[in-house]
């Protein structure tokens, strides 16, 4: 395959990727979104106080991070073993499955216990989809790129997180405008309803799309020794995979401060400001995330993506007070602008990702390997921090514990990427990953 080849079908299967995270990551916003304004009211006891509610909905938002490991083990096996392509089908059909459940269940007072019980079990669902999904799209997009081009090509799947949450947040800005009592009776049901029709947008879209060259010649035919995708992750790249998950507080944790938290954070009587204002920052914000994410990825096959990673990182621990203390200014302008600004600083550290992350590992058990560095650090950090920070601010009345966590979520981040190895794709040494084996199982 000449190289004007490769990048038609890297082009294909960037946009594949993008389309494909698009909606799965639409589907986990919407969700996020409802748990911070919603949720709290309507699937827990009438006459919780609201910080409680908020938490309690936060709590049932983690557990679909919690599954996102389990995830992340099943279908990298499914893709490590039977390609790319599969897993990726199966992710975006069952997480289409559990969003539009979602929206048709029933709420505490019709059913009672029963609403967060079902709420938590598809919520579940959601997240064992997810784990799947982020890895696969990932490769996919990487492994058809020239080495030359992988993280702006990489950077596709990445803009799937933008725009999940411009719609997500986009759909609920619009449905605020009807009053907080239609979008507390009937108006939140309407964005997880409407993810039936993008999955059947994305499932065409992905079949379309040819198999990752590197799984087809570099794992598929590759003379290795049978082993679990799982066995040989953990005993070859379990260095690597920690050092992964280290990487990742900010661009999955941090991400979900200012974006949930912060939406739970600004909409509470000691804070005051409207529903309505907060989302439509959100949606600004999501925008300059979606137009920067692109040329963050760019530059970082220009000037090294762990350096502009490096770069965005030091950029949100600056920002991180201004983030949250603009809020009680009132002031629309600069709410706009501190958004925006953050999100922008935020693309560098999460647009290179894709291919910082999947270049951490040789071919061989890829993509179970940065399906448990992503997930994992997405349990740790990204279930727990909404929750985490909701019960900070709870106790102590103060918004500054929640800016030390995340200025502390940079400084690991950045020692972690200090570390980080970075392999090249090339034809796989066979002799070599046997003494790989040996040699891990031997110090094991």
């Amino acid at each position: 395959m000449n190289r004007e080849q490769q990048i038609v079908k890297a082009r294909k299967a960037g946009f594949a990727a993008f389309v494909g995270t698009t909606i799965e990551w639409y589907d986990f916003y919407v969700y996020a979104t409802a748990a911070a304004l919603v949720f709290g009211d309507i699937f827990f006891p009438p006459g919780t106080d609201r910080l409680t509610g908020v938490a309690a909905a936060f709590a049932t938002y983690a557990v679909g991070f919690f599954a996102r490991p389990l995830g992340g083990i099943v279908f990298g096996h499914v893709g490590d073993k039977m390609g790319r392509r599969t897993a990726l089908v199966v992710t975006l059909t069952l997480m289409g499955a559990g969003t539009f459940l979602i929206g048709m269940l029933p709420t505490y007072a019709s059913i009672g216990f029963w609403a967060p019980l079902l709420l938590v079990l598809l919520r579940f669902v959601q997240g064992f989809a997810v784990g799947g999904e982020w890895g696969g799209a990932v490769l996919m997009a990487v492994e058809h790129a020239p080495e030359d081009k992988k993280t702006f090509y990489g950077g596709f799947a990445q803009l799937g997180n933008p725009a999940g949450a411009l719609l997500a947040t986009g759909f609920f800005s619009i449905l605020s405008t009807f009053g907080d009592d239609a979008l507390r009776e009937w108006a939140w049901r309407l964005p997880f309803l409407c993810s039936a029709l993008l999955i059947l947008v994305g499932l065409v879209v992905r079949l379309k799309v040819e198999e990752s060259p590197v799984f087809e010649s570099e794992v598929k035919s590759a003379d290795v020794p049978e082993m679990l995708p799982l066995k040989y992750a953990l005993v070859t790249n379990w260095r690597p995979i920690i050092l992964g998950i280290g990487i990742l507080p900010v661009a999955v944790g941090g991400y979900y401060l200012v974006t949930t938290f912060i939406t739970a954070y600004a909409t509470d009587p000691d804070v005051g400001l409207s529903e309505t204002l907060i989302l439509n920052a959100l949606s600004v914000a999501a925008v300059v995330e979606l137009i920067a994410t692109l040329g963050v990825a760019w530059l970082g096959d220009k000037v090294g993506r762990v350096r502009v990673v490096i770069w965005g990182l030091a950029a949100v621990a600056i920002l991180a007070a201004p983030q949250f203390l603009v809020l009680k200014s009132g002031s629309v302008f600069l709410i706009f602008l501190t958004f925006a600004v953050m999100r922008l600083v935020l693309a560098a550290t999460y647009g290179p990702i894709a291919a910082v992350l999947s270049q951490m590992f040789k071919p061989q058990a890829r993509y179970t390997s940065i399906s448990l560095a992503y997930q994992g650090a997405g349990a740790i950090f990204g279930g727990l921090s909404p929750l985490v920070s909701t019960l900070m601010y709870k106790a102590t009345g103060s918004i500054w514990p929640v800016i030390a966590l995340l200025i502390g979520m940079c400084i690991l981040s950045i020692v972690c990427l200090l570390f980080a190895p970075q392999h090249v794709d090339e034809a796989t040494d066979t002799d070599g990953v046997r003494q790989d084996l040996n040699k891990e199982s031997a110090s094991a």
